[in-house]
């Protein structure tokens, strides 16, 4: 069943002075429980496809449907609405809340859903203990590694089940012990959970244990790499 489905996405910035095409018709299906990875040259796309699929941004032209509606025709509090329940996030620079805790950074999407404390607490100690942080629960993001920092936005995007997770360049900023012990969670909460994960990616790490490789050149697909 395919979850996220983009038919004749473009994307041009500065339209009325010297546009750039970031997209050039990009035409893409991604099924419920794929472990994807977009890659390219810098200026190819990625991080607009994936901006626009996650409705931080809105495509030029085209449709971007998930889970049957089209995002691109919300409204701005519709979108903010679709995205609390339906996408996870994981950036490069982790965005967790300086002033928070683990804990509160984890439960934080959940608060605006309006779940209780009770269920709060159990999917927050879950999914910390899934992180291999449940010690670390209270402490703030400046008291925590890198490595522990993107852990705590992988449990935070986790939290409010969401049906996919879209990751821009996730494992930039961590060594190669913390980028394996990352995408090892991220693959057994992908079995575990058939949690969606879409990443935009340089990294030969990501793309290795990808099922699925992507590869965009100039804002179009170029070549589509399906593994067993």
């Amino acid at each position: 069943m395919s979850v996220i489905t983009t038919k004749g996405v473009t994307k041009t910035y500065n339209p009325e002075k010297i546009p750039v095409h970031a997209l050039n018709g990009v035409d893409l299906e991604i099924k419920e429980g794929e472990f994807t990875a977009i890659v390219g040259p810098s200026g190819s796309g990625k991080t607009t496809l994936l901006n626009i699929i996650g409705g931080l941004d809105r495509p030029s032209n085209g449709s971007v449907q998930i889970n049957q509606t089209d995002i691109a025709t919300l409204s701005d509090n519709q979108l903010i609405d679709f995205r609390k329940e339906n996408i996870g996030f994981v950036f490069q620079a982790y965005n967790l809340i300086p002033v928070l805790t683990a804990k509160e950074n984890v439960e934080f999407v959940m608060l605006l859903q309006g779940k209780s404390k009770a269920e709060r607490d159990s999917r927050v100690n879950a999914l910390m203990k899934a992180v291999g942080l449940e010690t670390k629960i209270n402490k703030r993001p400046s008291e925590l590694s890198g490595g522990q920092q993107q852990r705590v936005a992988v449990a935070r995007a986790l939290a409010p089940k969401p049906r996919f997770i879209l990751a821009d360049e996730p494992t930039a900023n961590l060594d190669s012990h913390s980028t394996a012990n990352l995408l090892d969670l991220m693959l057994e909460l992908n079995q575990k959970e058939n949690v969606t994960f879409i990443f935009s990616t340089h990294d030969q790490r990501v793309i290795d244990r990808a099922r699925r490789v992507i590869t965009l050149v100039d804002g179009k697909i170029e070549t589509d790499e399906v593994r067993a």
